[in-house]
């Protein structure tokens, strides 16, 4: 049996430790390309050094799943761009050389963050991969104009920050819009009247920003100082006197009693907002009685000195009999009765354990959902960034639990559940530090139309509100004007959206209603099967709720169908996406289920007949001891295939030692253990070893494991 002279090669990816820095050097390239990190709290500095031959002209960057990039500066000559789905990418007209190196600076939502990257030739080509655990920040002195702009990155509001308001002599009760610049990029701002906080905004990644705000009812009419806050106490202000309301309605004043937010139609765990117009300065009561006669509920409301009334939110039971029910609603002077019918035609029903929850309590839904098929829950933030996800395997009994831990620094607002199985979507509201208000949303028929096609966008708020819709072209440009949309009854409409005259690539649909906002993307044009797919994830292995981000190339403006399965080959998600115009695809959606079984699991990407599989480990069990897994590795140019080994659960450094099937040691190495128990090793296949099965066996002092593989 003739075997390598030279034994296999082990590529070690082990952490490099110092006092202030780790980094993790390249998978592919061994440490030919290296990135250091340092922090101070959320901001991050990484240093890129090309020690390879070629020169580096694309960086890419992402978190995980707990993570966002909040805002990022680059050197001189480096432009960067958030995509979508969070991945920061990095390019430039004047490439790093070899022995030459630059400096990234980014801020996250929370410290010390993994930061994962990705080095990209000028084809494209990915040179190298890993991930930069930043640890705590010295004195950089290095590039003192890097320096300058990582110093502004936490400046949300400085000197030059300015905004105004218009109109510039606002009434008591009025709508105004706030208009600002020269503030922090993707900045989150509170905007108050003297201490009064009346609503939070975002700005863009260029610190500008254009909102509504609404001046309560009950502002007293005088100068107020009104200011934009961040999180940590900075502000700007201006001062300005707010007049009296124009047209302030006298009690004596007989405004009609009515009734809004009740359709004809209601189904268990449906969430509404009742309101209306009645008596100025009255008291509302709702009387509801069920198919039996009997009174099931009584709710009371105040109006305001116009007349404007609103219960507060009311969540339709799980246990709510079918049948007719009664409403009659009075505001001492005039009555009306309102009718609705409770059915059954949804087969996803999930509510929250209470419709408000206080910061530190544990947020909590309960419902039912179809037995023994995969549901996938996602809980978004009031700024729609997703806090929580998860994929479950419903069991026989029907029944679906999710919860979310919450902190006394938790954003309060309302939050969404959103629960998707099979072609089903239904969305769940629930409050923190607030009762819920209904958000708007928008959803496509599809992802791509031809430009001859009508497309069909299902929207939903707060009942019969009005709404604008703008849609914008792949250029970042409004394309035409924003139409308004008036919603029915029960907060639901839908609009057809004609497309002729669209070109080709990728569009967003924005939904708005004062300051709350929506958007979905969706393409006018693209093809399938335009060319090879290759995909990859950025680790091999996995534990149970790990969130998957999904890289790769393909042709330019391509559709795709991201499938994951599970080691017995039952589709668990199925996604459609599509590659960019530079032929990159990037897809984040994807998550281990919580309750996933061990084994091998597949993202298969096609597209026409063309097609690419991804393969990852997952390993879900309790490990009372150590777990080897093996998987296929990259190829390296003038060196051959690869194989990765990763090790769990290990509590010492271990001895790796690969084994033929006749029991020869071929190749052995010190396997050394990161701070989370795992060790990575990549393997070099030399070119004479035959084809086979082998073992691989990792021992230290206390514990060992072994698997096999095959090389063909």
């Amino acid at each position: 049996m003739n075997r390598s002279s030279t034994r296999g090669i082990f590529l070690s990816i082990v952490v490099l430790f110092s006092i202030t820095i780790i980094a993790f050097p390249s998978m592919a390239y061994g440490e030919e390309i290296t990135v250091n990190s340092i922090a101070l709290e959320e901001t991050s500095v990484l240093e890129l050094t090309n020690d390879s031959n070629e020169n580096v002209n694309t960086v890419r960057m992402w978190l995980g799943s707990d993570f966002s990039f909040m805002s990022f500066k680059t050197e001189k000559g480096w432009v960067g761009e958030k995509n979508a789905q969070g991945v920061i990418i990095f390019t430039t007209s004047e490439p790093i050389k070899p022995g030459e190196s630059v400096k990234f600076g980014v801020k996250t939502d929370k410290p010390n963050p993994g930061i994962n990257w990705q080095a990209l030739d000028s084809k494209n080509a990915e040179m190298s991969i890993g991930k930069s655990i930043p640890k705590a920040l010295p004195n950089v002195t290095e590039n003192p104009e890097l320096d300058q702009n990582l110093n502004n990155i936490d400046e949300s509001i400085s000197t030059e920050s300015i905004f105004r308001i218009i109109p510039e002599k606002p009434n008591v009760g009025s709508t105004i819009r706030v208009t600002g610049e020269n503030f922090g990029s993707s900045q989150e701002l509170d905007f108050y009247i003297d201490t009064k906080k009346i609503g939070t905004f975002v700005t863009d990644q260029n610190g500008h920003f254009i909102t509504t705000m609404k001046i309560p009812d009950d502002q007293k009419a005088d100068r107020v100082d009104l200011l934009i806050k961040d999180k940590e106490g900075k502000e700007k202000k201006i001062s300005l006197r707010i007049e009296e309301e124009k047209s302030r309605t006298t009690p004596t004043q007989d405004i009609p009693l009515t009734v809004q937010g009740i359709p004809s139609v209601i189904h268990r765990g449906d969430f509404l907002e009742i309101f209306g117009t009645g008596q100025p300065n009255s008291g509302v009561t709702i009387e509801i009685t069920g198919p039996d006669g009997e009174v099931v509920r009584t709710r009371t409301a105040q109006s305001s000195n116009k007349g404007d009334w609103a219960l507060e939110p009311l969540l339709v039971p799980l246990d709510r009999p079918f049948g007719k029910y009664t409403g009659i609603v009075s505001d001492g002077r005039n009555s009306r009765t309102e009718s609705w019918t409770v059915e059954s035609d949804k087969t996803i029903i999930i509510i929250p354990t209470s419709l408000k929850f206080e910061p530190g309590e544990t947020m909590r839904f309960n419902g039912t959902a179809l037995p023994n098929k995969p549901i996938e829950l996602i809980l978004e933030s009031p700024f729609g960034k997703e806090v929580k996800s998860d994929i479950i395997q419903v069991e026989d009994s029907g029944i679906v639990e999710f919860e979310f831990p919450t902190t006394q620094n938790t954003i309060e607002g309302t939050y969404t559940l959103i629960a998707t199985q099979e072609k089903k979507k239904e969305f769940t509201y629930a409050g923190l530090g607030m009762l819920p208000v209904t958000p708007v949303n928008l959803e496509f028929d599809k992802l791509n139309y031809k430009a001859t096609d009508t497309a069909t966008i299902t929207l939903s708020g707060k009942a019969s509100e009005v709404i604008s819709l703008l849609i914008v072209d792949p250029g970042d440009k409004p394309k035409g004007d924003a139409v308004s949309i008036k919603l029915q009854p029960d907060g639901r409409g839908k609009h057809s959206l004609d497309l002729k005259g669209y070109s080709s690539g990728v569009y967003t649909a924005v939904v708005s209603k004062g300051s709350a906002q929506s958007s979905e993307i969706f393409t006018v044009g693209l093809a399938t099967g335009s060319g090879k797919i290759d995909i990859n994830t950025t680790k091999l292995n996995y534990k149970a709720g790990d969130s998957i981000l999904v890289l790769g190339e393909t042709g330019p403006n391509v559709l795709l169908t991201l499938t994951m399965l599970n080691p017995d080959g039952d589709e668990i998600k199925v996604k459609e996406t599509f590659s960019d115009k530079s032929g990159k695809i990037t897809e984040d959606e994807f998550r281990i289920p919580s309750n996933a079984e061990s084994g091998t699991w597949v993202i298969n990407a096609k597209s026409g007949s063309n097609f690419d599989n991804a393969k990852v480990e997952v390993v879900t069990s309790i490990l009372e001891g150590m777990a080897v897994v093996a998987e296929k590795g990259q190829n390296i140019p003038g060196s051959g295939d690869t194989i990765m080994i990763k090790v769990f659960g290990a509590t010492a450094n271990v001895k790796i030692e690969i084994i033929a099937e006749d029991g020869e040691v071929i190749d052995s190495l010190f396997g050394i253990i990161t701070k989370t128990g795992e060790i990575a090793q990549l393997w070099i296949i030399s070119p004479d070893t035959e084809p086979g099965s082998y073992t691989i066996k990792v021992t230290n002092p206390t514990d060992s494991a072994e698997t096999t593989f095959e090389i063909q």
